[in-house]
């Protein structure tokens, strides 16, 4: 039998908070993007996603990993967003087993048009609660934690695609 190695008062602090705003981030950002247009932060991430892509194109299969998805789930919400109008999906030229998926000039309007109030949003709810060097720091911090969370770096370049020493 092991035993637990339990949480100190102040490791137990640190915990709670950061889980209450992984509790509350995801509600405040939905919130504003479902007003703003009608979507979850999720349907706007792939929206973004494919907004940042070569000819605003990648394969189901790459904008699962970009997303951290599933091909299931991802399927499912880039049919709502077909449904929408906002993206297209087509078979892959280079392979025919492939299917890829395209914003449509819609989405792009809609990814432009709902981006200055995202990022609203993100700003007051998060950057602008810090100092520079906190923001420096929540860096810091996010890539210990992801060193455990993704150890291979799988979405690394994602996350790392910012980085302004790169």
């Amino acid at each position: 039998m092991t035993t637990t190695h339990w949480l100190d008062k102040t490791e137990l602090g640190a915990w709670v908070r950061l889980a209450a705003v992984l509790e509350l981030l995801p509600g405040v950002l939905d919130s504003q993007l479902r007003r703003d247009a009608g979507l979850t932060h999720f349907e706007y991430y792939v929206l973004a996603m494919l907004s940042e892509a070569p000819d605003r194109t990648l394969r189901m299969t790459s904008l699962a990993l970009q997303t951290n998805a599933t091909l299931p789930r991802l399927s499912h919400v880039v049919r709502r967003l077909e449904d929408r109008g906002l993206v297209e999906r087509f078979p892959c030229p280079e392979d025919a087993r492939a299917t890829n998926a395209r914003l449509t000039p819609e989405g792009w309007d809609t990814v432009r048009e709902t981006a200055p109030g995202h990022v609203a949003t993100v700003r007051q709810h998060v950057i602008d609660a810090l100092t520079p060097e906190q923001i420096t720091q929540l860096t810091a911090i996010a890539d210990s934690i992801l060193s455990t969370l993704d150890p291979d770096g799988t979405m690394a370049a994602l996350y790392h695609r910012y980085d302004t020493d790169r």
